[in-house]
Parts: structure tokens; C-alpha cells; sequence
């Protein structure tokens, strides 16, 4: 098993409080080896996801244990979720506390802790007077919400909405047409009309396609499930110069980069963009089921009226009550600063090792390139040395750690990369032997 270092903040109570918690699932669900658990899960859950790479039983700051007992560095982050890592001592007791009060309320009420973090949100975006949140329960569903505010705001006389190649926005309709991914859209098409897709950072194409039949232009700052590939800063400036010109929306899918991710609040704002809309999730809640989209002044605030949209769970007082511990934790502990500095780290090491031609590290969002197509061969390898990372492409690797990570811990992994990238050449040597013997 592979040794790692404890995240500093991990007290032996908050062990003993894990173990317990472990002990407390265990009589609920029964206890098993991995193998036996995989086995009742091809029985009873749908294949959607594949095979499950580990059966993960517990978690501690930026380590998880898997059901036989081996421990894995999570680089991964449950991708871009837990942002404080696993079983946050003050983000689990605020939720257990606010679950122990008031769990569910339905939208004919509200709650302190909804309005509190819509408060806090709309600070920290600096968002002007007038502006609004809506929260739902993931990324996808607050991306849906965006294709709404869309259409409202486009109506039949302007139907198009220009999304990016390469762009990822979800798996449920509206936002799986705004994703360009073939392979996710053709088992489901017809697609919902309208969605338009133009080629990725090319400042010409979106100014010959941005006009007055266009409502909305949805963007990442960066495009993760991509790899890990970053509009520029002139980009930006003028997808926002000329839909305000057009009066188009910018609505900033920021679901992965938001939140501190990159090393600021968000990506976006960060470069100097005022957007007309703005979805957030992943790393809000610190691991806690939570979306939101936030509406940029009283202009794009005023497109959903009452009764146009709605959500069973979106802005709960629990997942609101997690999100605000969460944004707590991250500014009174200044976590953002240990993101740029852990970054930091990781761009230089990683372009150290032998076989890595290219990094990208935008704070603790890091996507790095190979020399050959073996990235999942090292998600193997990495996975048997105890660490759990991301293949987006053939030949590139992402991580998204907590936020917390400790720069030991992200040495721990650029010191083990070369005998990773040594295991998956040797694999990937072996399966085109084999190939061309076949």
C-alpha cells in the first residue's frame, strides 16, 4: 500500500469520528471485499458508468480507502467536487447540524442558510445591483436553467444558441445539445433545436457567427473534459464586446472552474468578464449536491418569472448549509492562495519528467500532455501505486484535487510519475505487439 502523508488538519477524534461513520454505513449496507460488492453491482445498478475502477468505503482530506483496505491519494476529487477532500470536519458537522434542524422545506418557503449563500455569491461574483440566484442540485440542471433563460430572452425571433467544439455542459437534454461531443449526442437525437456549434477560441469564427439572430453564447473559461484547454484572455473580451453588441447573452459555464478551482472565485470574472449569466456546482457544496446559475443585473434577472422554472431540491437548507461552510472554510483559511501555490508546484514538476510535452495548470484544474497515447495506461498504473487521477484524452492526464492539498502530497505524485509513464509505455508497447501479431 502506498504510504502518504496525513492532511495536517486530521486529528485522531476526526479518525475515530471517520471509522465510526464507516462502522454506522456498515450496518446499514453489510460489509464486503471489493469483489463482492462489484458482483451485487452488475446485478443492481445500470451500466452507465462502465465497471467501477475501486469500491471506495472511506475518506480523509485528500485520501480515500477502498473496501479491502488500500489507500489512494485522490487527485481526482470526485472531478472538481471536493473541494475542502473527504469527511471536512467543520463542513460535516454544519451539515449534520442543519440536517438535525431543518432538512427539506419545498420552494412555497425558504430558509435562512438559501438566502444566506445567495447573499454570499452574489459578493463574492461582485455581481451588480438587481442580480439574482437560482439553485438546483448539480451542474447539468443549473446549465439547464441557462438554456431557459435563453430561450426567454431569444424567443422565436432570435432561436440560436452558439455553444463551443469541444465544450462539455451536461447529459440531460438542453444541456447535453449545448455539449458538441458526437458520441454523447447521436443515441439521443434529435437534439433540442437551435444550438449551434462554432470552433473553439477562434476570435474570426465568433464574429461571423455572433448576430442578431443569436440569444445566447455559452462558454467554459476552460474546457475540462477537453483536457484541460483555456480560452484566451482576448477571447473573452471579445465574446463579451460583441454579444453586448449584439444583444446576445454571455452565459459563463463555469460548473468546473468556478469556486476557487483555478485559484481565484472564478475564472471568468478573474479575466475581466462581466457575464449575463453564470453556472456554478461541483466544488460549491465541498462534496454536497448543490448548482446554481447567477443572473448579472435586473436585464437577465427578470427573463424567468414565477412559475417558469423550478426544482423538487434545488437550495435545500442542508446542500445551502454545506455550501456556505464550504465558501468559509476556503476564504478564512485562505485556501485559494495554497491553490496558486500548489499549482505552481505541480506546473514545475510536472515538466520535469521525461515524456510530458505539455502543462496546463490553472490553478488545482491541471491537465498535462504525452508523448504518446498512454494516459490510460498511467490511470491504471497510477490506481495500482495508489493514486486516483482522469484520462480526458489519449494522451493527456487531469487532476482536480481538494483544494487543501498539501504541496507533500503533490510531490508524492510527481515523484512516482516516471515509473507510471514507464508502467503505461511498457503496456501500451505490448498492445501493439500484440496487435500486429494478431
Amino acid at each position: 500500500m502506498t504510504e502518504h502523508n496525513e492532511p495536517t488538519e486530521q486529528s485522531h477524534a476526526d479518525l475515530a469520528q471517520a471509522e465510526l461513520s464507516n462502522a454506522n454505513a456498515a450496518a446499514v449496507t453489510g460489509t464486503g471485499t471489493s469483489e463482492q460488492w462489484l458482483a451485487r453491482y452488475k446485478d443492481s445498478l445500470m451500466g452507465v458508468f462502465g465497471s467501477p475502477q475501486r469500491v471506495l468505503v472511506r475518506g480523509a482530506g485528500a485520501l480515500v480507502w477502498d473496501a479491502d483496505g488500500k489507500e489512494y491519494l485522490d487527485l481526482l476529487g470526485g472531478i472538481a467536487v471536493n473541494a475542502l477532500g473527504h469527511a471536512h470536519p467543520f463542513v460535516t458537522s454544519v451539515i449534520a447540524s442543519q440536517l438535525s434542524t431543518l432538512g427539506h422545506v419545498s420552494n412555497f418557503f425558504t430558509s435562512p442558510t438559501q438566502i444566506a449563500l445567495a447573499e454570499k455569491l452574489l459578493e463574492l461574483a461582485e455581481a451588480p445591483k438587481g442580480s439574482k440566484v437560482f439553485f438546483a442540485n448539480s451542474g447539468t440542471e443549473a446549465n439547464e436553467a441557462a438554456f431557459k433563460l435563453a430561450r426567454a430572452h431569444g424567443g422565436k425571433e432570435r432561436p440560436t444558441i452558439l455553444a463551443l467544439e469541444g465544450g462539455f455542459h451536461g447529459r440531460t437534454m438542453g444541456a447535453l445539445a449545448m455539449t458538441a461531443k458526437q458520441a454523447y449526442r447521436e443515441p439521443f437525437e434529435p437534439m433540442p433545436a437551435g444550438v449551434r456549434h462554432i470552433p473553439f477560441n477562434d476570435i474570426d469564427a465568433l464574429r461571423a457567427a455572433v448576430d442578431d439572430t443569436v440569444a445566447a453564447l455559452v462558454i467554459e473559461p476552460i474546457q475540462g473534459e477537453a483536457g484541460v484547454r483555456p480560452l484566451s484572455a482576448e477571447y473573452l473580451q471579445a465574446a463579451r464586446e460583441l454579444t453586448r453588441e449584439h444583444g446576445v447573452l454571455l452565459i459563463l459555464d463555469e460548473v468546473q472552474t468556478g469556486v476557487g478551482r483555478t485559484g481565484s472565485w472564478f475564472a471568468g470574472i478573474d479575466a475581466g468578464i462581466t457575464p449575463d449569466a453564470m453556472t456554478l456546482a461541483k466544488g460549491l457544496g465541498g462534496g454536497f449536491p448543490i448548482g446554481a446559475i447567477i443572473t448579472f443585473g435586473e436585464g437577465s434577472s427578470q427573463l424567468l418569472s414565477a412559475g417558469q422554472h423550478g426544482t423538487t431540491f434545488g437550495g435545500n437548507p442542508v446542500a445551502t448549509a454545506a455550501a456556505l461552510a464550504t465558501l468559509h472554510v476556503l476564504e478564512s483559511q485562505d485556501v485559494l492562495a495554497n491553490v496558486r501555490s500548489v499549482s505552481s508546484l505541480f506546473a514545475e514538476g510536472l515538466a520535469k519528467v521525461d515524456g510530458v510535452t505539455d502543462v496546463r495548470a490553472f490553478g488545482l484544474l491541471i491537465g498535462f500532455d504525452l508523448d504518446k497515447d498512454i494516459a490510460a495506461g498511467i490511470v491504471s498504473a497510477a490506481l495500482e501505486a495508489g493514486f486516483i487521477v482522469n484520462a480526458p484524452r489519449p494522451n493527456t492526464v487531469r487532476l482536480a484535487p481538494p483544494l487543501n492539498l498539501t504541496p507533500e502530497q503533490a510531490r508524492s505524485f510527481i515523484s512516482a510519475l516516471p515509473a507510471l509513464i514507464a508502467a503505461a509505455s511498457a503496456a501500451h508497447s505490448v498492445a501493439a505487439t500484440n496487435e500486429k501479431s494478431s
